[in-house]
C-alpha cells in the first residue's frame, strides 16, 4: 500500500523540482516569443509603409516585409532556445535533414516558389497588362511567389503556376493592343476614296487611340478584291468591343458611300459540247 504513495511522492517532488529549475526559464523564453511576434509584426508594418514610398512591384514590397517579419522572429525564437539552454548546432543539422527531404516532397511548390521569385525580380510582366503564355492570354491581375492570375476576356480567371511561365515564350502587349482587320473593296474601286471612308470611321470611335496612329493600307491583291488592312491601336479593356464596332461602322460607310465589297466568284467556261 505505500508503494503507489511513494512513486506519487516522488513524481510530485520531479515536477516541483523541474518547476524550480525550468519553470523560470520556460515563462521568460515564453516572454521573449511573445515580445518577439511583437517586434516581428511592427518590423512588417515598418516595411510596407516604408516600401510603399519606393516604386516596386507589389508582390516585391509583400515578399520583403514577410522576409522582415521572419528575420525578426527567427532572432527572437534563437534568443529563446538559448535562455532554455538548447544546444543550437545540432537543431540546426536536424532542420537541414529534415529541410532537404520536405525540399524533395515538394519540389512543384519550390519550382513555383523560385519562379514566382524570378518573375518579380526580373519583371518580364506587371500588373495591369496584357500577356499571352502557356497557351493563355489575359490581362495580369496578381502576381504572387506560387501562381499568376489572368483575368480573362470573358471575365474568368486563369491561374497560371509561376513554374509554367518561367522559360516559356511570353508575348506581352503591355495595356494596349492593335486591331488587325481586314476588308476587301472591288478593284475599280478608288482606293484613296476607301482608305478615306475607313479613315473617317476610326475618328469617329472614340475607343480608337490617336498615339500610335491608325494604320489603313492595301496590304493584299486577291483573285476578285483589294484586300485593305485596318490596323487601329486601342486599350486592352476595349479590344474585342471595338473590334466589333468598326465592322459595323465600316460595313455601313461603304454601303453609304457606294463602295462595292465583291462576293468571291470564278467564271468557269465548258470547252466542246456534245
Amino acid at each position: 500500500m505505500n508503494t503507489p504513495v511513494t512513486s506519487l511522492e516522488q513524481i510530485k517532488h520531479t515536477v516541483i523540482d523541474l518547476a524550480i529549475r525550468f519553470g523560470p526559464r520556460v515563462l521568460v523564453a515564453m516572454l521573449i516569443l511573445f515580445v518577439g511576434l511583437t517586434a516581428s509584426r511592427w518590423v512588417s508594418r515598418w516595411l510596407a509603409r516604408g516600401l510603399n514610398r519606393i516604386e516596386l512591384e507589389p508582390p516585391v514590397r509583400a515578399l520583403l516585409a514577410r522576409i522582415g517579419w521572419l528575420l525578426t522572429f527567427t532572432l527572437f525564437m534563437i534568443m529563446a532556445l538559448q535562455n532554455l539552454g538548447v544546444e543550437l548546432l545540432p537543431l540546426v543539422a536536424g532542420v537541414g535533414v529534415a529541410g532537404a527531404g520536405l525540399a524533395l516532397a515538394t519540389q512543384g511548390v519550390l519550382g513555383n516558389l523560385v519562379a514566382g521569385l524570378s518573375i518579380i525580380f526580373a519583371k518580364p510582366f506587371r500588373v495591369g497588362e496584357y500577356i499571352s503564355i502557356a497557351g493563355e492570354e489575359g490581362q495580369v491581375a496578381t502576381i504572387t511567389l506560387f501562381t499568376t492570375t489572368l483575368a480573362h476576356p470573358d471575365r474568368s480567371r486563369v491561374v497560371i503556376p509561376n513554374r509554367k511561365i518561367v522559360g516559356e515564350i511570353l508575348h506581352n502587349f503591355g495595356t494596349v493592343r492593335q486591331i488587325d482587320i481586314v476588308v476587301g473593296v472591288a478593284y475599280d474601286t478608288d482606293i484613296n476614296t476607301a482608305v478615306a471612308a475607313i479613315d473617317d470611321v476610326l475618328r469617329a470611335n472614340s475607343r480608337v487611340l490617336r498615339d500610335p496612329a491608325p494604320v489603313v493600307q492595301p496590304v493584299f491583291l486577291g483573285d476578285s478584291s483589294v484586300s485593305i488592312g485596318i490596323r487601329p491601336w486601342v486599350g486592352v479593356a476595349d479590344y474585342r468591343a471595338t473590334v466589333g464596332e468598326i465592322n459595323e461602322a465600316v460595313l455601313k460607310m461603304f454601303r453609304n458611300r457606294g463602295i462595292v465589297m465583291p462576293f468571291p466568284q470564278r467564271e468557269v467556261r465548258l470547252v466542246g459540247g456534245t
